[in-house]
């Protein structure tokens, strides 16, 4: 049997509020334990808009039709209409993800601003949004997170070392393309994070809906095409898309992966199983994967590989 994690980013307003409590549905009558992480502040979706001079962007938005996964009031949020804010309005559905025995970790406090502005930020910068959400989720849960997956996937230097301040063992910040890498421990100005990452092991569904006429079916065989034979990975689905439309298709996938002899579950079950010791060491780095505009965290030079 090997691991799977399930790592569920909530972005919104409306994949806080309908997309949560379907996932915990969907997660209870299959037992199956998962990561969820939350967008605690405001909810700028609108502002998104700015991206769309950006390589791919709008072929994705023509792919995944956005406005019917997303709806026009979550589109208009940060620009005719004023951004809510999700960890005052929806503090007990994230309570009850934790409450079924879900992890919880912070994704962001503005998935927009995170996303369109930590890559470039100065230290300032980055830690106001990243001090924001920590007191956030200690206002909600009543206790420290214990990991994070951030927003689009964009990270910097500052914000990997607050991580370690923080004092996670682990999180799930970014990408890569070969599962084989696996988890890995970054290193910063000659110094190795205590913090291992767990990357995102595989596409995401939006990044393969639409990509030569494949529809939400034939994306979950593509995926379940590229876990045979069985390897440890991690997934990341939206509350938007797989707790709302794609729910079919997320059960699917999940019967599959079973069938395929995964044993589903959090990301911290994941890191349980790893020798942080014996993990590669990598320079933090950016980069693309196929289906997603722009670039993204992934592991940059081999620096050194634990005998």
């Amino acid at each position: 049997m090997v691991r799977l994690a399930l790592k569920v980013d909530v972005d919104t307003l409306r994949g806080t509020r309908e997309g949560v409590p379907r996932l915990l549905a969907l997660f209870a009558r299959m037992n199956v334990r998962a990561t969820f992480l939350f967008s605690l502040g405001p909810d700028h979706t609108g502002r998104a808009i700015r991206r769309a001079f950006r390589p791919g962007f709008f072929a994705k938005v023509q792919r995944t039709s956005v406005l019917s996964h997303y709806g026009l009031k979550t589109l208009l949020y940060g620009t005719l209409l004023p951004g809510p804010d999700i960890g005052r309005r929806c503090a007990s559905i994230m309570r009850a993800a934790e409450a079924a025995g879900h992890e919880t970790g912070i994704h962001t406090w503005d998935h927009v601003v995170w996303q369109d502005g930590v890559a470039a930020a100065s230290r300032e910068w980055t830690m106001h949004p990243m001090r924001l959400a920590h007191a956030r989720f200690v206002e909600i849960f009543g206790h420290a997170p214990r990991t994070h997956g951030a927003a689009g996937w964009q990270m910097n230097a500052y914000a990997l070392q607050e991580l370690d301040r923080w004092g996670l063992a682990y999180a799930s910040d970014g990408r890569i393309s070969d599962p084989m890498q696996g988890a890995y421990r970054v290193m910063l100005d000659g110094v190795i994070q205590n913090c291992i990452q767990l990357p995102t092991t595989l596409p995401t569904l939006d990044e393969l809906i639409g990509v030569e006429g494949m529809d939400a079916a034939g994306a979950a065989r593509h995926l379940l095409s590229l876990t045979a034979p069985p390897q440890t990975h991690v997934f990341t689905l939206h509350a938007e898309l797989e707790g709302c439309k794609l729910l079919d298709t997320l059960e699917d996938l999940l019967r599959g992966w079973r069938a395929q002899g995964y044993i589903l579950g959090a990301l911290q079950e994941s890191y349980l199983e790893v020798e942080p010791a014996h993990l590669p060491i990598h320079e933090f780095a950016v980069g693309s994967v196929s289906g997603r505009s722009g670039t993204l965290m992934v592991p940059g030079a081999s620096v050194a590989t634990p005998a």
